[in-house]
């Protein structure tokens, strides 16, 4: 028994799952089906992470009718679907609740759900406790298919995530298996580009379930305003380097979805050649960092 016990120690570590990218299929909206599917794996993704939502890939209210042929045409090509982009905003959300049973019955456990806003006459704390009650609801349609739903962080004035620390309070008694946070890397650097991203990624913890890429500089507009100017993964302010680092530290095994919010040339082949050129960028990141 114990040459046995000593045998099995002696085995070499399973090696770790790479993490794996999928792109946020609003940036593939010219193609559908099969051309969506060539299209994602001739880039050279590993997933897409397909939009389920008004003027998406799928209205919400077809999604029982079109939403497994279209994974089974993914898969076929070879992609995952780890992930849905939603417009739900809570339990009460027309056509939710067909949504996540579907999604669940195809076997994808996340999805992104909607975002909110602060009233600006009325105290944050106040609106804090409701969203909180919303979200509590939302955990319990979750609870039944065993799915999750990740609050995408935007940054801006008035929108509720921003600051990420308002997550924070409202998920942290909720199980993040049920509710959690989709990271947007870069709006949480336009809000808070020394330090801030570190601490809301270090306050987010367990209940971070997805994580979306891409990048920005800060350039003044045709007004003259200083406003985030969306480029190329790796040419802006991002530490990708340093967030990857602790993204590889924290244990996430979540999706991945790579968002590409510049301008893109306006011919085809352009676009996809700028997409496989921000794909690459990142794989050598998630190299660097054992990801």
């Amino acid at each position: 028994m114990l040459a046995g016990a000593a045998a099995f120690l002696a085995r070499p570590a399973a090696a770790k799952e790479k993490l794996k990218l999928s792109i946020f299929s609003k940036h593939l909206q010219f193609v559908q089906g099969a051309e969506l599917a060539k299209a994602a794996a001739d880039l050279g993704f590993d997933g897409v992470d397909i939009t389920v939502r008004k003027g998406g890939h799928i209205e919400p209210q077809r999604v029982k009718q079109e939403l497994p042929p279209l994974v089974a045409t993914l898969r076929k090509q070879g992609l995952e679907v780890p992930m849905v982009t939603t417009d739900i905003l809570d339990a009460e959300t027309p056509f939710a609740e067909d949504v996540v049973r579907t999604a669940a019955e195809l076997g994808i456990r996340h999805y992104r759900s909607g975002g909110w806003k602060y009233a600006p006459d009325q105290p944050i704390t106040a609106q804090i406790d409701a969203f909180r009650s919303r979200l509590e609801g939302l955990a319990k349609l979750n609870a039944k298919y065993q799915s999750c739903a990740m609050y995408h962080t935007h940054s801006g004035a008035g929108l509720v995530g921003a600051p990420i620390w308002d997550l924070h309070i409202m998920m942290k008694d909720i199980d993040p298996k049920l509710v959690g946070i989709n990271y947007d890397v870069a709006h949480a650097t336009i809000e808070g580009g020394l330090g801030g991203w570190i601490a809301s990624y270090r306050v987010s913890g367990a209940h971070v379930r997805g994580i979306a890429l891409k990048d920005f500089v800060w350039a003044k507009d045709a007004r003259g305003r200083w406003r985030e100017q969306w480029c190329p993964i790796g040419e802006g302010m991002v530490h990708f380097t340093e967030f990857l680092g602790m993204v590889a530290q924290s244990g996430f095994n979540g999706p991945l979805q790579v968002h590409y919010e510049y301008p893109m040339p306006k011919e085809r082949a352009g676009e996809y050649s700028a997409m496989k050129r921000d794909l690459t960028t990142l794989r050598g990141y998630l190299e660097k960092a054992g990801l």
